[in-house]
């Protein structure tokens, strides 16, 4: 179909317009890599992948280094079937599953482009027209948590993730019941701790998660810990999803094994890439587990395009998705990822369906 020409890394550091908290951190710019794959034509797919040290142990430069290793091995290459790209990518290094994924993306982007197809199609078709988005409370004072979501009531968003394990589960429970009653009794409420918690808080907020109205809760213990995990599930009846703890097939089915989780979310750099994320949503599906599909924080529109085309294929997605280009105070793309009314819906155009800014890329790239 297409022989890949080139490969190119770059590291960017885009700012957010406003910080976010999370356990142990404080996000004030979106530090992630940017893949650009060119073919003998000329024909350009762009790729993207957080910079996740905690959760999956890579670091922007070591990202970058990644590439710079898989390069000389992938270009020359020929691709005849976009379905088998994720395949190769073990035997070229091990781990490296957001590099991989940035890779992955730019040559799904390619392919799509050169067959003509929206990157949906390739990944199985859709089987909805767009997607209920996940938005964040997180970063600053209660006040102006509370000022958040009525204005994204207001944008029309349904679905509200309060982030938690930064202060005790007794205040955070207090912000949960604050948020629920801003958002209504029709939204959908879930609180991340990000691992944040130690086992006997993490129980203590679980026991208080129906009390406070949450729908679900997420990853109230380090992402290794499977016992805490399960004691969480079993000290309440709001079902509990793993995220740090999700990196492989193998993973969902200990978690569902154990009954450490009864859902999770997908990510590409967890597991490699947009197509190795159908696979386990269709292993959830067959498991009966609910599906969260998220961007780490935060990604520019390429990634936010895989994630809105991923959003329409993957079989479900009860625990709606998250499109993080939202928090960003500028793009990389010429026509951004956009949500309306609480829902996003991809461009039935070619690939992912963005057109890049080399402006923006040179604003915001990293010297290296």
């Amino acid at each position: 179909m297409f022989k890949i020409a080139k490969i190119e890394a770059f590291a960017v550091s885009v700012p957010l317009r406003s910080p976010i908290k999370m356990a142990g951190i404080e996000v004030r710019s979106a530090d992630n890599l940017i893949v650009r794959v060119r073919d003998q034509d000329g024909t350009i797919g762009w790729g993207e992948a957080a910079s996740a040290p905690t959760m999956t142990g890579e670091t922007l430069n070591g990202m970058v280094a990644a590439i710079r290793y898989m390069a000389p091995q992938l270009e020359g290459n020929e691709v005849t079937d976009p379905h088998a790209i994720q395949f190769g990518f073990d035997r070229l290094m091990y781990g490296n599953h957001g590099a991989k994924a940035a890779i992955e993306i730019a040559l799904l982007d390619l392919a799509g482009k050169r067959q003509n197809t929206p990157l949906y199609e390739l990944l199985g078709g859709k089987v909805r027209d767009d997607a209920i988005i996940l938005t964040m409370v997180a970063g600053g004072d209660l006040a102006t948590e509370i000022e958040n979501t009525k204005q994204q009531v207001g944008a029309g968003f349904s679905s509200f993730k309060v982030k938690v394990g930064v202060n005790p589960p007794d205040r955070d429970l207090e912000r949960v019941t604050i948020v629920r009653g801003v958002a209504g009794g029709d939204a959908q409420i879930s609180a991340d701790a990000n691992q944040g918690y130690e086992r006997d808080d993490a129980i203590t907020f679980a026991q208080g998660a129906a009390q406070a109205g949450l729908d679900f809760m997420e990853q109230l213990v380090s992402g290794d810990d499977l016992a805490g995990m399960a004691a969480c599930a079993q000290a309440s009846s709001v079902p509990l999803g793993a995220d740090e703890g999700f990196h492989s097939m193998r993973d969902i089915r200990v978690h569902k094994e154990f009954g450490a989780a009864s859902g999770g979310s997908l990510k590409t750099i967890k597991f490699g890439g947009a197509q190795a994320v159908m696979d386990a949503s269709r292993l959830m599906r067959d498991l009966d587990m609910h599906v969260n599909l998220a961007g780490k924080l935060a990604e520019t529109s390429i990634a936010s395009a895989a994630i809105a085309h991923l959003a329409v294929a993957v079989p479900r997605l009860d625990w709606d998705a998250s499109v993080t280009n939202q928090y960003l105070a500028d793009d990389l793309v010429m026509d951004p990822i956009e949500i309306v009314d609480g829902r996003v819906r991809p461009n039935d155009v070619p690939g992912l369906g963005i057109h890049l800014s080399e402006e923006k890329l040179a604003k915001y790239v990293l010297n290296q």
